[in-house]
């Protein structure tokens, strides 16, 4: 990514978590990044163009969110997935576009993105017309990540068996992310953020 446009990215995020999208323009973005209104069309083409890319960005940053927690230090393969079912219950914030990405509710607050009526020449353009993850994408790249960090952590586990277990208990996260727990409940679990749900068999054997 161009430094050019990583620093419209940092603008819009920071215009969008002072207003709603409705009310972000597009001239002060271009300012607060130190670049003419011209330049931050030449790279994203719209308003639009820039909301894909933000909501692009969000979902590219859980999914390596994910691959961070996956890849943690602890042997027991429990604690990892563990780790990566609380990373996206922290990182699904209300008001983020991951949220939004991970639920499929948008609000008037933030850019829902349009499919993209245009084929851009630049590459960058290019990847941000591809449609953009849906729930169900999002939790499948998270689940095969966590497949294939987990995987030979504990040889006796079929494959198609880790998928599932791996797939349960994000499902479980997205869940909390949807319906959070409430505070002072009873229960093993009403740690809030902290998935304290079934773990997988792998490493548990």
């Amino acid at each position: 990514m161009s430094e050019v446009r990583a620093a419209l990215l940092i603008a819009a995020e920071a215009h969008l978590a002072r207003r709603p999208w409705s009310a972000v323009r597009m001239g002060e973005v271009a300012a607060s990044a130190g670049v003419s209104r011209q330049t931050l069309y030449n790279e994203f083409g719209s308003k639009e163009g820039l909301a894909r890319a933000l909501a692009r960005q969000a979902a590219d940053g859980y999914l390596a969110g994910i691959e961070r927690a996956l890849a943690r230090s602890a042997a027991d393969p429990r604690e990892r997935l563990r780790a990566a079912a609380d990373w996206t219950v922290a990182a699904a914030r209300p008001g983020t576009l991951l949220r939004s990405l991970l639920t499929g509710c948008w609000g008037d607050p933030l850019p829902a993105p349009r499919p993209a009526r245009t084929t851009a020449t630049a590459p960058a353009q290019r990847r941000a017309e591809l449609p953009l993850p849906g729930p169900g994408d999002l939790l499948a790249a998270a689940r095969d990540r966590a497949v294939a960090a987990l995987d030979g952590a504990a040889p006796r586990t079929d494959p198609r068996e880790l998928a599932r277990e791996c797939e349960c208990v994000l499902r479980l996260a997205l869940s909390r992310v949807v319906a959070p727990p409430v505070v002072g409940g009873g229960g093993a679990g009403r740690r809030r953020g902290r998935v304290t749900g079934p773990s997988p068999r792998a490493g548990g054997r």
